[in-house]
């Protein structure tokens, strides 16, 4: 699902406490995805976890299936950080930019849209490379006062290089 609301705040204007909480949250929701990227990008096991609830879901398969691959849905944060960093630790520089964030608020719970590009170079030679635009989906929960990923769905708008040479097929 994604965001597609003609305002971005939902909070009325003459409420400025209303107004400043949802800021809050919003930066706090992007930051969540922020976490993702980065904590990737650096393999800061702790700043990776960080953007994930306890029970998580992760689904990667719209866009490995653009390029013939099958990835399991990965469940849970622990996995989820543990699959993903050991991938990457060593094999594969990543560099994570998010756009066109849209965010929408429900009391504990709050929907994401964005656009990632994902870049991924082996380690060992960065003639192999795949160069990913996905369309993130993204369902969270507060966590205190920080915002935690509980659903996570990546699509691929396209894609160069070859993926395969990364992720496998």
């Amino acid at each position: 699902m994604y965001v597609i609301g003609e305002h971005a705040l939902s909070a009325p204007a003459a409420d400025a406490d209303a107004v400043i909480r949802e800021l809050r949250d919003r930066a706090e929701i992007l930051d969540a995805l922020y976490r993702f990227g980065l904590g990737q990008d650096l393999k800061d096991k702790a700043l990776f976890a960080s953007a994930f609830a306890a029970d998580a879901e992760l689904d990667f398969r719209p866009a490995a299936a653009k390029w013939g691959g099958r990835p399991p849905v990965m469940f849970g944060r622990d996995t989820i950080v543990t699959t993903i960093l050991t991938m990457f630790t060593g094999q594969v520089d990543t560099t994570h930019q998010v756009t066109n964030p849209r965010i929408t608020v429900d009391g504990d719970t709050a929907q994401l849209t964005a656009l990632v590009e994902a870049q991924h170079l082996l380690t060992a030679g960065h003639a192999a490379f795949a160069l990913l635009k996905n369309p993130y989906e993204v369902e969270l929960i507060r966590d205190g006062e920080r915002w935690v990923i509980r659903r996570l769905r990546i699509d691929n708008a396209w894609y160069t290089g070859d993926p395969t040479a990364i992720f496998g097929s």
